[in-house]
Parts: structure tokens; sequence; C-alpha cells
């Protein structure tokens, strides 16, 4: 499987796949193939796809972990770009479609609704993640801001979460946040299980001995 993932053509294949939502929006909005009220539905299902992409992206190190498939890790970066894309797309549609693009309407509309108030939260939050995802900016901020910063990953996935449980209060329907909710659960337990299993690794350090510094 590493060899198969670390395949020139992989990443290609990857990126294909990750636009195919967006491909199938597009065709469906051009051909009235969106139902009886093509602007929920299309911000709906971007708002979904975000959602769906971000899960994706706490999954990566977990499935990289258990399986010892280390060329996972290739993919992270552009899992984590196609999140954003699909929620800077969801915001767009809520923008044209519901608002007009008009900014003060939108500005109220945020203030105004807990649940559009988080998931614009979650938005802001994603931004810096998305715009530090390059070598350049990995370098500019050091290893470990940087791994600090994208750790604002678990946060936005429960924002996100929260936004998706608040749009479906409306008409009482969670079934589909339970099972994101146990998804994202699952996930964000295992990574509290893999640093508490690491830190018993480490040889505990003797009471008054410093360590020495490396070369």
């Amino acid at each position: 499987m590493n060899k198969l993932l670390m395949h020139p053509a992989a990443k290609p294949v990857v990126f294909a796949l990750c636009l195919l939502p967006f491909a199938w929006l597009f065709y469906a909005a051009a051909t009235d193939g969106l139902g009886a009220n093509p602007a929920e539905h299309l911000i709906r299902s971007t708002g979904d796809w975000t959602l769906r992409f971000i899960c994706i992206v706490l999954a990566v190190t977990p499935l990289r972990v258990t399986t010892k498939t280390n060329a996972l890790a290739r993919f992270r970066r552009m899992l984590g770009l196609f999140a954003y894309f699909y929620v800077v797309v969801h915001l767009l549609s809520y923008s044209w479609f519901d608002m007009g693009f008009e900014l003060q309407d939108i500005a109220k509309d945020i203030a105004k609704r807990p649940f559009i108030l988080v998931g614009f939260s979650g938005f802001l939050l994603l931004t810096p993640l998305a715009a530090t995802s390059f070598n350049r900016a990995i370098k500019a901020l050091g290893a470990k801001r940087w791994q600090a910063l994208h750790r604002l990953v678990y946060l936005i996935a429960g924002l996100g979460l929260l936004h998706f449980f608040w749009m479906r209060a409306g008409k009482n329907n969670f079934s589909e946040v339970f099972v994101y909710a146990a998804i994202i659960g699952v996930l964000l337990a295992w990574r509290v299980w893999n640093f508490a299993s690491k830190k018993k690794q480490q040889p505990a350090r003797p009471i008054g001995v410093r360590p020495q510094p490396t070369e």
C-alpha cells in the first residue's frame, strides 16, 4: 500500500476524487438537478462535504499509525485544503443565494443566529490553518508553533459539529449528527489514547538529574 500511495499518479488521483463532489454539484446546478430548492441543497451539500473532509483529515494519522501506512501523510495537506475549499464554497453559497452578497445583512444574520455564528467562527479558525499549510509557513513559524496552531482542527471539528447540530435541531433530525459525532469522538479518543501511550513509554528521569544537551 505504501508503494502504491507513493506512485507519482497517486496525488492527481486523490485530487480528482476530492473534486468530484464539487463537479457533481456544479453539473447538477447547471442541469437543474438540485431539486425544488437548489440554493438550500447547494448550501447544505457543501457544508456536509466540509464536515466530511474534516473527519477525513482527522482520520489520516490514526490510519497511518494503525496500518503502518506512512505514505498517507503526504495527502493530509491536500485533504485539509479541500476542507477549506468546501467551507469557502459553503460560505459563498450562503452569502450569494441567501443574502445576495449584502454585507450588512450577512453581518446581522451572523450576530443574530447562533448556529451561523458558530459555523462562521469555524471558518475563521480554519483560515490560518489553510494559509500556513505550505513549507515556507512551517519554516517561518517553526515546527512547534506550527503544530500548536494546527491543533485548532480539533476545535474546528467541534464547532462544525455544533453548527450541524443546531441546523438540524429545527427539523428535529439528528441521525446524521450522531454519525459525525461518533466518528469525531472515536478519532479524538484515539489521539488521547495514543498520546497517553507515548507518555507511558517514555523512560522516567531520575529526580534531580537534568537532561544533557545534545550535540
